[in-house]
């Protein structure tokens, strides 16, 4: 059978009443998990992975294994979409990919522009949903072979590389922009090393034995740290803030973000096929090379509409992506795709190479609910985005308890511990500090996510080496990445350097 005649199968299978209603109630949820801080896909899958289970106990295996899994893939790439909502208009990223999308969408949302932001984020994950169903069909095989020759080398060198491009992030200095990558490394270290079993950085402390919580350190500098900024410095209400003006995008906003979007889904798309990168990841890639290509790359971080689009389609297009390696090579590329492993194993179901051929009514039928499951979050979210734009005018005294509500519930949900709600608050302390101070939270952030794996991936390329570093530069993969992070680091400095050698000559 071609892989057409697989595909019409599969949506065969989708558009049954019942997996169109196991879509429809997983992109719902899905939705309001991602909304939630601290709650995010992952937990959200979990919880509901013995809900499908008791639903589903009366079908045949493979039937309840096919609906279970559509609902529970529809949280997973729901809750990318249901993220940015509280990032756009609260400054609180509902999960870690969304984290990128406060930088220029919450100061639309300052501007009058909230409608708009969510807007373009709907649109940009549809889209982003689109073209990771093409890529499932048409390149699920070649992509998988060359994953596979990702060794540890080539995704230290990788993990490198997004460090390095963080300089983009790095607001009005590089130096504060390394500075605070730097402690999103040494923040990435406290707990028992996996390796050793030693204590690092805990104190003897028990509830660091398990790390310092992503979550927790995220919200608390971005949500927390605009509450603190907004009593502290009593701002004044904007008028601006009390209506907004137009809900959908402009065609001036729609021409600024067709690019960013086919970018951001095309760069997620690939990232997320690659296991352990991840939706973050492919979200903070995306606006790092938005700004580098931006003619005004001055005008992100204070509501660039590309800042929106492309992170947004790829965080959403990372998802799909990661269906890639776990149902064709049986390898869970995220936290949550380990999660969707688990289930479709409980249903005696194997994801991996042989996956297609065993039991095609589930593969397709899994392919063919993540377009129908797009199409309902557009459905769902475009006519909603007036609901949503309405919590920004909300006032300020009314809406400062509801941030930091919404973040203690998220953050108590995930860890049950109230050290982690003293974190919280210290955090959201360091983000007023920080803002104030002009040092950027995004390279802490995302150096804190990729600080583990980078550390895990060296270990693992140095075992394999016998402790011999050459093995770094003499993978070409490995090498490749580390001259294009060496080269984002050096050509900004020559620019400089050069700009000033100019400037000098020409006043000489």
């Amino acid at each position: 059978m071609s892989t057409l005649q697989f595909l019409a199968d599969g949506f065969a299978v989708a558009l049954q009443w019942q997996n169109l209603l196991f879509a429809l109630v997983g992109v719902i949820i899905g939705t309001a998990v991602g909304v939630l801080p601290g709650i995010g896909p992952m937990s959200g899958v979990a919880l509901l992975i013995p809900v499908t289970a008791t639903i589903t106990a009366g079908l045949p295996t493979e039937a309840a294994a096919t609906s279970s899994i559509i609902l529970l893939a529809g949280v997973y790439y729901g809750a990318m979409y249901g993220g940015s909502t509280t990032s756009i208009l609260l400054n609180t990223p509902g999960e870690s990919s969304s984290v990128v999308t406060t930088l220029d969408g919450y100061q639309m949302a300052k501007q009058g522009r909230a409608g708009s932001a969510l807007s373009i984020a709907a649109i940009g994950s549809f889209c982003a949903g689109v073209v990771a169903l093409l890529g499932l069909i048409l390149l699920a095989n070649p992509l998988s072979k060359l994953a596979l020759k990702f060794g540890p080398a080539e995704y230290f060198s990788l993990m490198l590389l997004g460090l390095a491009a963080v300089s983009g992030l790095a607001g009005r200095s590089i130096t504060k922009a390394l500075i605070m990558t730097v402690l999103g490394l040494m923040l990435g270290t406290v707990g028992i090393d996996a390796v050793s079993g030693i204590e690092r950085f805990t104190f003897g402390q028990p509830m660091l034995f398990s790390g310092i919580e992503f979550l927790t350190i995220a919200v608390g500098l971005f949500a927390l740290g605009e509450v603190f900024k907004t009593i502290l410095e009593k701002e004044e209400e904007d008028g601006q803030l009390a209506k907004i003006n137009r809900v959908l995008p402009t065609k001036q906003d729609l021409k600024d973000s067709a690019v960013p979007i086919a970018r951001g889904s095309l760069l997620g798309f690939f990232i997320g096929v690659l296991p352990g990168a991840g939706a973050t990841l492919a979200s903070f890639f995306s606006y790092i090379t938005e700004k580098k290509f931006s003619k005004t790359p001055e005008q992100f971080g204070k509501g660039h509409i590309a800042g929106v689009a492309g992170p947004e389609s790829a965080n959403n297009a990372a998802s799909g992506g990661a269906m890639i390696p776990l149902l064709t090579l049986g390898i869970p590329g995220s936290g949550t795709t380990a999660i969707l492993m688990g289930a479709l194993i409980m249903y005696n179901i194997q994801p991996g190479p042989l996956l297609f051929d065993e039991h095609p009514q589930v593969a397709w039928g899994l392919i063919a609910s993540m377009f129908i499951g797009n199409l309902m979050l557009l459905a769902l979210n475009m006519p909603l985005v007036r609901i949503f734009a309405k919590i920004i005018e909300t006032p300020k005294k009314y809406l400062l308890p509801i941030i930091i509500a919404i973040s203690i519930f998220g953050v108590y949900a995930v860890q049950f511990a109230t050290f982690d709600l003293f974190l919280l608050v210290a955090c959201g302390v360091l983000g007023y500090l920080f803002a104030k101070n002009d040092y950027p939270v995004a390279p802490l952030v995302l150096a804190l996510v990729l600080g583990p794996m980078i550390e895990n991936n060296m270990r693992r390329a140095l075992t394999i080496s016998n402790g011999d570093f050459s093995i770094f530069i003499t993978k070409p993969l490995s090498l490749l990445f580390l001259v294009v992070a060496i080269s984002w680091l050096l050509i900004p400095l020559v620019m400089k350097i050069r700009g000033k050698n100019v400037l000098i000559n020409e006043e000489g």
